[in-house]
């Protein structure tokens, strides 16, 4: 018997793309599956398009409060103990919750895996740098130093949820790269050594887009959460403050250079504080 899935899509106004993204799970060789499609307060025609599902999709709807909150939505809801993700304007591979799926069936000390992607900006083909090259097993030190998981490629287990918490929904931004950080202090990543993913970037839409110039001090955010959560061990806690010196020197520098000497100020005295191990 196979395993089902959850697959949550979060959208907020993707008329021009959602329907690409339900169709992709709707058109998978996997067949056993809810997709759960949660409509973050959308204002354009996206209420239309997921009517015209009618009883092929779970939708919910509910006030605008960011992916976080959509995906921690879809998560409570979920009937399934595998929850797959899906951003409103990426896609799958067909095969892809079929090759996924087995995987995790395969190997069911992973709570959380992910697979290869394949990017696109504003329509053309665009190249990974060497650094978003995908990893496996304990990514602890490279989920400090970037997003290293990409989120629609992840599938993982309701334990891990249970054991690490949800979304973080006060982050308008990186919250993905906070619950990377979070898993990776303590479980292994399963890779799917497959392109089973395209993502959509560089629109003006789009989180990532908006908080382009001032993201680190998301991840900032996280890691200093991390560091005074006590759950790392000694080896873990010196990566960390590490990473959280580097990008605090370049976020504040960058800062300044930018003409905002206050907040440049408060960035490169936290660094200061802990690179001499001051709290």
């Amino acid at each position: 018997m196979s395993q089902p899935v959850t697959v949550i899509i979060p959208t907020y106004n993707r008329e021009q793309f959602v329907k690409k993204a339900i169709d992709s799970v709707l058109g998978q060789t996997y067949g056993n599956f809810e997709l759960i499609v949660v409509d973050d307060g959308s204002t354009d025609n996206t209420q239309e398009i997921l009517a015209g599902y009618g009883e092929e999709i779970v939708c919910i709807r509910q006030e605008n409060r960011g992916p976080a909150a959509a995906r921690n939505t879809g998560i409570k809801v979920a009937c399934h103990d595998l929850i797959a993700f899906l951003d409103s304007d990426d896609w799958f591979d067909r095969r892809k919750l079929e090759i996924q799926t087995e995987a995790m069936v395969r190997a069911p000390s992973f709570l959380i895996s992910h697979t290869e992607e394949i990017w696109y900006r504003r329509g053309r083909l665009l190249n990974q740098k060497k650094k978003h090259h995908k990893s496996s097993g304990y990514i602890f030190a490279r989920c400090l130093e970037l997003c290293a998981v990409g989120m629609s490629t992840v599938m993982a287990r309701k334990e891990l949820f249970d054991r690490i918490g949800l979304f973080d929904e006060t982050l308008k931004c990186c919250e993905d790269y906070d619950l990377w950080l979070r898993a990776s202090i303590g479980h292994n990543f399963l890779l799917i050594d497959r392109t089973l993913t395209f993502k959509q970037g560089g629109r003006e839409d789009q989180v990532s887009f908006r908080y382009r110039t001032g993201m680190d001090r998301f991840r900032i955010g996280s890691i200093i959460k991390i560091l005074e959560s006590g759950k790392l061990d000694p080896g873990q806690a010196g990566l960390a403050q590490e990473e959280l010196v580097k990008k605090c020197l370049i976020y504040g520098n960058g800062c300044i250079k930018h003409g905002r000497a206050e907040e440049g100020a408060y960035f490169l005295e936290i660094a200061g504080l802990k690179a001499t191990g001051s709290s």
